[in-house]
């Protein structure tokens, strides 16, 4: 599809690249002329012609630099190429078919000018080597095509967790590390001690609740105390 629309761009931009440069040429022309007879110059009459000559520029410039087909360049250089090549064979008869007394926007359109000058050859010569760029022949890959290629498959798929993704839920193992969690404790198993009257659980060690029998101690004998 991309060689049908660039083959249709090239029948169109020679025909009117050969007009512009025509208006173009011929104002410049007939501008500087004026101005040397006249003795004097007014720089606004060339904005016209040059404002030709610039959209004819920006056009080849389009068709021979964009990487979209080499058939429209092809195509618009023979198109300018062959009725130069036509003086060599028959000139008085390739002359006589370009028409000369057409006008545009009331300006007469010598179209024979640009072809007898050689510019129309010098313009598709140019066209004609922008298709033997290797670059224009080649398709450009999709986006995910190349990102492919740049890519090793055997590469391993490194995995960058962010600051919020949590630790997997599982059994760990023994001597692992307990992972880090923002959840409360777990409930102590053992319970707190419990505040008896005024006095703080914390402020002194806790106190046994049972206290251990006591043994009766033996008293020593007195030794004024005789045998029987």
């Amino acid at each position: 599809m991309r060689h049908l629309w660039s083959f249709l761009a090239g029948l169109v931009v020679a025909p009117v690249t050969w007009v512009l440069v025509t208006l173009g040429q011929d104002g410049s022309e007939r501008t500087v002329h004026r101005w040397v007879e006249i003795g004097t110059y007014s720089t606004p009459n060339l904005i016209e012609p040059a404002v030709y000559l610039g959209v004819a520029g920006i056009l080849l410039g389009l068709l021979g630099t964009l990487r979209f087909s080499p058939l429209g360049p092809a195509v618009a250089g023979l198109l300018l190429v062959v009725p130069y090549l036509g003086l060599f064979v028959a000139p008085f008869s390739v002359r006589d078919r370009v028409p000369e007394s057409w006008k545009m926007l009331g300006d007469p359109l010598p179209l024979r000018h640009p072809l007898e000058n050689g510019t129309l050859f010098l313009i598709g010569v140019l066209l004609l080597m922008a298709v033997f760029s290797g670059q224009r022949w080649r398709q450009r890959p999709g986006g995910a095509a190349a990102e492919a290629e740049l890519t090793p498959a055997d590469k391993p798929v490194e995995h960058n967790p962010s600051l919020g993704d949590w630790p997997p839920a599982g059994p760990t193992k023994e001597g692992d590390t307990a992972p880090l969690t923002l959840a409360y404790p777990d409930t102590p198993t053992e319970p707190l001690p419990r505040r008896s009257g005024g006095e703080s659980p914390w402020s002194a060690p806790p106190r046994a609740t049972t206290r251990p029998p006591r043994t009766p101690r033996c008293r020593p004998r007195s030794s004024s105390t005789t045998r029987g």
